[in-house]
């Protein structure tokens, strides 16, 4: 898993605005750029995977090519290199330049060729055997090759590199072993239900030719060698980052591929306040503004550009996985190693009035790690509610006494809690915790932060609690973030700390659970142990995707497909100049655009 902003998490969490404003240079910079003209395709029709010949069933027929598509991103991160970032933009971005062996069909979740045209499993599905398509071609011209391949593998499972994360998967392999210029085959040292996920969907192919000799960890902001639909135009730190559609895209006279990757250029344009950010959307300096805070849904999203349509304030619901949001414990510290210390803090939470009072009841309260895995909507999980009484009566079993000023205690120390943030608007939320912490006795001090020092300091885990989203998965996985072994691994995503022998048990035994139904029995074993031991207060989380958009856009049926939330948008959605133009028009009028659905269900 990643760590992803709420609600949809890609995936990340809670908005961090630390740069500075935007200036018009960057729209007209944007605005312009020349069009991209789609080079020739000169390949044999012949040599497309058959099943690449077919229609891409989330994307429309209908779509055009070109235009900008101006993003609002949170933050500017400290590295685009998706596998040194563990950040759900980065590896938006990432994935814009870097492609993996084999793609899902984005509705029935079959298995489909990207990168390679065909694979096997052998018989005894210890080995997994990759065809590469001989199209395939690096943006220099040099072909995709099975040594580019093993050369990622090795800079990944490479020490000296900042990649532990990718390394949990990887090192259940052999070395893998190429077969010939264009074949690779990849053999488990372990058997594990992800691992033909991890190597087919999982592993973004990097080229050798580029990398080789250079040190990785420092390969943060150039990729002039990339094989995806875009390539990094520009970047300027804590304004934008831009990237331009590629002409010379190798899968771009692919019937699937038609009606995906429509814009020319994507701006994601960096604010350093979401206030700002939000005023420059509504003056059309934004196109899509996904909403991460309920205030600015219900108190800020109003006037005439939502009155008149110009504006579309749209919720939309698929079937996007849920993950799930808290704020983390690192049990490695104490008095945080102490169950009863964490439950305490639980109890003063109150989850309930801060949905009705300062969220505006537009969350549902989440007790659980795994709600994918929970049959309908009744989770067995008992939640931990506010009771400042249990509070007080856990910290004094825990030894915690009060001292003459009221304070807590233990062994002449006093209970101080420090909360690293990285975002302005959750202290409003912490401010409710600081409040009630303090009338049992608990001093809080809130440390804020940007993005950059903030990932750098959970890396290395130099936090005491910390305010965390995690994206859901298709499979939920539960190792990498709950086996005991990654828990003292600096950079890993056990952030908490966290280890349990009964847990370590179940993570071993779901490995080579290939039963879906079956594994989903043993997460649901795992998330009563986890609620158990409360190393996160859970909190909340939304169904939908809240979306605000300018009223340009062309999309298919199902805007945002079946399974993502808003970062379909720029992969499916195009300018529509009917729609351009109405807007234009009736903006200079002042006159109302047709009405929309509010509320957009999967069909």
């Amino acid at each position: 898993m990643r760590i992803y902003r709420p609600f949809y998490f890609i995936f990340l969490l809670f908005v961090t605005l630390f740069f500075s404003f935007v200036s018009c240079g960057d729209k007209e910079e944007a605005d312009n750029s020349p069009a991209v003209t789609d080079l020739p395709w000169t390949g044999d029709p012949n040599s497309i995977p058959e099943a690449m010949r077919k229609l891409n069933p989330a994307a429309s027929i209908h779509a055009k090519k070109g235009g900008t598509f101006r993003i609002y991103s949170s933050q500017y991160p400290k590295s685009l290199n998706g596998y040194l970032e563990n950040f759900t933009t980065v590896s938006e971005i990432f994935q814009l330049m870097f492609e993996p062996l084999m793609r899902r069909n984005p509705i029935t979740l079959d298995p489909l060729p990207r990168l390679a045209s065909s694979w096997k499993i052998s018989p005894d599905k210890k080995r997994f055997t990759f065809t590469l398509d001989r199209n395939a071609k690096w943006s220099d011209g040099k072909p995709v090759t099975a040594q580019d391949v093993l050369f990622t593998y090795q800079t990944l499972m490479d020490p000296k590199n900042n990649t532990a994360i990718h390394r949990i998967s990887l090192s259940r392999f052999e070395v893998p072993k190429i077969i010939n210029e264009f074949e690779i085959e990849f053999t488990q040292k372990s058997i594990h239900w992800s691992n033909f996920e991890d190597i087919a969907y999982g592993l973004l192919i990097l080229p050798e030719h580029h990398f080789k000799n250079k040190e990785f960890n420092k390969e943060n902001f150039e990729f002039p060698v990339t094989s995806g639909p875009y390539e990094l135009q520009s970047a300027k730190k804590g304004r934008y980052i831009k990237m331009k559609r590629r002409a010379d895209y190798w899968m771009r006279a692919y019937p699937f591929y038609k009606g995906s990757d429509n814009f020319d250029t994507l701006l994601f344009k960096v604010f350093s306040d979401e206030s700002l950010a939000f005023q420059a959307f509504k003056k059309g300096d934004i196109d899509l503004f996904p909403v991460y805070k309920a205030y600015t849904w219900i108190k800020e999203a109003l006037g005439e550009p939502f009155d008149k349509n110009y504006i579309i304030k749209q919720k939309i619901y698929n079937e996007k996985p849920i993950g799930f949001q808290g704020w983390a414990f690192n049990m490695r510290r104490k008095p945080f190693d102490d169950v009863r210390v964490r439950k305490a803090i639980a109890h003063l939470v109150d989850r309930k009035l801060m949905v009705e009072k300062l969220a505006f009841n537009e969350y549902e309260l989440t007790d659980s790690y795994f709600s994918s895995v929970w049959e309908g909507s009744a989770l067995p999980n008992p939640p931990i509610d506010y009771d400042p009484a249990a509070a007080r009566k856990l910290l004094s079993e825990a030894g915690w006494k009060p001292n003459a000023k009221g304070f807590l205690e233990k062994e002449g120390k006093p209970f101080v809690i420090h909360i690293l943030d990285r975002d302005k608007s959750s202290e409003k939320y912490f401010t409710v915790f600081i409040e009630r912490a303090k009338e049992v006795g608990i001093q809080v001090q809130l440390e804020s932060t940007d993005l950059a020092n903030w990932s750098e300091r959970i890396d290395k885990y130099d936090f005491d609690l910390t305010w965390a989203a995690w994206g859901g998965g298709l499979f939920p996985d539960p190792e990498e973030q709950w086996f005991s072994k990654y828990a003292d691994e600096n950079g890993q995503n056990n952030i908490t700390g966290f280890k349990n022998a009964e847990v370590d048990k179940l993570v071993e035994q779901q490995r080579t659970e290939f039963d879906e139904k079956k594994r989903a029995e043993i997460a649901r074993k795992i998330d009563k142990i986890l609620t158990r031991e409360v190393p996160y207060v859970l909190l909340w989380n939304l169904k939908s995707t809240r979306l605000l958009y300018w009223n340009r856009f062309g999309f298919p049926e199902n805007p945002l497909a079946k399974y993502w939330g808003e970062q379909a948008a720029k992969n499916l959605w195009w300018v529509d100049e009917e729609k351009a133009k109405s807007l234009e028009t009736n903006r200079k009028a002042k006159t109302a655009l047709s009405t929309y659905p509010k509320d957009v269900h999967y069909k």
